[in-house]
């Protein structure tokens, strides 16, 4: 007996009712690739061509035709199995999938995830923290958070966490007796600066806003890490002055380990989304979070 996947025979049915993936790609809110490498995929399981596609045009072989007579009758069958399971709304159960920033992971979702396991016991959560922006979807995660800058203009975006956040200079008191305090950014130049480094392997140059003037500067100085913790406790021991969130700075900044510099030029952004593709089934779990994150917000 062969194996399939249900959601690339789903897959298969919006691409040939569309005669294109593009235009199926619109109605289900998903990338037209993502369809694409479904349809490979059955094709494969099937061993067997379903559709013949030009750069034109998208039609079904003779056996895509069959097969699509076959399959609407009986997914519509499944759809309504699924969706009276999902009317069970008040006891969701399930996995879901989130790919988030390490700041996110680390400052915003813990006492969330708390509260919503405890009221959600049926529901497994499963975190992947990681900066680099990347199609959580075809990377197989129900929801992804990114800040605004980095949302596509087709997903959904909710609200997460507080909604406006800094970024803190801030070096050790030492560093600062010995090497003077900076007035102002473009001073920077002249100190060693502990850099933040992507796993691509790029720094960026720190961004500075006061009264609606921005002020880029290109930072230089004895570490480049990818691990934030690292670079805290480098700034800590007066190697340099730190550039990063002000949640991660605010343990050190409280005890006096660290010193805030230029706080008129602190840099302020909004806070992080949660988002996830328009689509009208939306997975048990993924919409108690969705949910719950809203009724967070209103409460």
């Amino acid at each position: 007996m062969t194996s399939v996947n249900l959601s690339d025979l789903d897959a298969f049915m919006a691409v040939a009712r569309a005669r294109s993936f593009r235009g199926a790609a619109a109605l289900r809110n998903v990338s037209a690739s993502s369809l694409s490498e479904a349809l490979k995929r059955l094709e494969t399981d099937l061993g067997v061509r379903l559709l013949n596609r030009t750069t034109r045009s998208v039609t079904p072989t003779e056996a895509g035709e069959r097969l699509l007579q076959q399959l609407t009758p009986a997914l519509s069958d499944i759809e309504g199995a699924l969706d009276a399971a999902k009317s069970l709304r008040e006891r969701p159960a399930g996995t879901l999938r989130l790919n988030v920033p390490v700041v996110v992971a680390a400052v915003v979702l813990p006492p969330l995830v708390n509260r919503f396991l405890t009221r959600h016991p049926g529901i497994t959560l499963e975190i992947a923290a990681s900066d680099p922006f990347v199609d959580v979807f075809a990377a197989g995660f129900d929801a992804g958070i990114r800040y605004e800058e980095k949302l596509e203009r087709d997903m959904i975006a909710v609200p997460i966490g507080p909604r406006t956040q800094r970024y803190v200079a801030a070096a050790a008191p030492a560093y600062l007796a010995a090497r003077g305090t900076p007035r102002h950014p473009r001073e920077l130049v002249n100190h060693a600066c502990i850099r933040h480094r992507f796993s691509s392997g790029r720094s960026l140059d720190w961004e500075f806003e006061r009264g609606g003037k921005t002020v880029k500067v290109t930072t230089t100085g004895p570490l480049a890490a990818s691990n934030v913790e690292m670079e805290i406790e480098a700034a800590i021991a007066g190697l340099g002055i730190i550039y990063t969130f002000s949640e991660f700075l605010a343990p050190a900044l409280a005890r006096g380990d660290l010193v805030e510099i230029l706080p008129e030029w602190a840099l302020s952004f909004p806070g992080p989304y949660l988002y996830f593709p328009s689509r009208r089934h939306m997975p048990a779990p993924l919409r108690a979070f969705v949910d719950f994150i809203k009724n967070e917000r209103t409460g």
